[in-house]
């Protein structure tokens, strides 16, 4: 068992004397003795913030009034936007997975929530329930295709999304042009608590919240073994489809999450509310530090690599910069936080073959 452990992918191999804490019934989750010297890893999560500290003094430099205390509050809640979904797209990373059914669920959220609420306070709660509930099923219908069936992650969820957004759009036209939110959840998405508005404080509770579930809890730790090594997991006694479907469901939640601030916060939602958010929390995942294969990721620093990709994109429209140049860095940015995944894998395979 713990040969069959240590082999997966770019994981470095752990010697066979293991130690296994004690988990939630047989499952056992290894991890390394005292004494064995291992690679820093935390610092790849530090990267990004080095790199937004860079970004505000270049744009300090080149444009600045982005620096102005106005502007910037007034652009953070984009950032707490493309946080709350690229923790999303993160949980599906780390279980060696990629959602791009991400802008549909967004849009039918949103869609619903007008749909259901009516504008009306009175049906707030209901559309809010029902909007989250139709997320997760969709997740759940991503995490049953690729975690049970063992279907192509990129594929089924392209083809998901494909089908929701037709849906969404029969949906939509038979709902006035003018439709708005609520006038309570409205005034709500405006307000701001301390001088910063409530979705921010919405996506650092999340991001607490997940960091916590994720490096204090055994559920997390039983996800996190699930992306680093499935097989070994499974033969730890640990369910890897559950936790895949998990992974789905939970960011299905939070994209839902998106949907309903983002209704919030623009009054009066369209068909295309969900559209930036394709390629931009796949980019903010992979800049943040998530390994593309699987079981590593910092709720933290994908908030920062938000910061990063929102801040990076206001500087770039003051400049002058069009929508095309944009979308260009989002595509690098990916194709960057895959080459230094990998390479900061290849580094921690050198180190733990030079320990031994």
């Amino acid at each position: 068992m713990n040969e069959e452990a240590g082999t997966s992918g770019s994981t470095p191999a752990r010697p066979a004397t293991d130690a296994f804490p004690k988990g939630a019934g047989h499952a056992k989750i290894p991890i390394a003795p005292r004494g064995q010297k291992r690679p820093p890893t935390q610092w790849r999560f530090a990267i990004i913030w080095i790199a937004f500290a860079f970004l505000l003094v270049i744009s300090g430099l080149i444009v600045p009034r982005s620096l102005i205390p106005s502007n910037f509050l007034a652009v953070i809640p984009l950032a707490a936007f493309l946080a709350i979904a690229s923790m999303g797209q993160a949980l599906v990373l780390m279980a060696r997975g990629i959602d791009l059914s991400v802008p549909a669920i967004v849009t039918l959220s949103s869609t619903l929530l007008l749909g259901i609420s009516g504008g009306s306070d009175s049906g707030l709660v209901l559309a809010i329930i029902v909007a989250l509930v139709a997320a997760m099923l969709i997740g759940l219908l991503n995490g049953v295709l690729v975690g049970l069936l063992q279907l192509n992650s990129l594929i089924v969820t392209l083809a998901v999304g494909a089908m929701l957004s037709g849906v969404t759009l029969w949906y939509r036209q038979g709902l006035p042009a003018e439709s708005r939110v609520p006038q309570a959840l409205a005034d709500w998405g405006g307000s701001k608590p301390l001088g910063i508005n409530v979705s921010v404080w919405v996506a650092l509770f999340l991001v607490l919240g997940l960091t916590t579930i994720l490096r204090r809890t055994i559920a997390g730790r039983h996800f996190s073994a699930v992306g680093a090594n499935p097989r070994a997991a499974h033969v730890a006694g640990i369910s890897v489809a559950v936790h895949q479907i998990a992974a789905f469901v939970s960011a299905a939640f939070l994209y839902g999450v998106v949907g309903i601030l983002l209704s919030a916060f623009i009054r009066n939602p369209t068909l295309d509310v969900g559209n930036p958010y394709l390629l931009a929390p796949i980019a903010a995942a992979v800049l943040g530090g998530t390994a593309m294969s699987g079981g590593i990721g910092s709720m933290i620093s994908i908030a920062g690599a938000a910061l990063f990709l929102t801040h990076l994109g206001q500087m770039l429209k003051m400049v002058g910069m069009p929508t095309s140049v944009q979308l260009i860095i989002q595509g690098v940015a990916i194709a960057l936080g895959m080459g230094l995944s990998q390479f900061r894998f290849a580094l921690a395979a050198i180190f733990d073959r030079r320990v031994k």
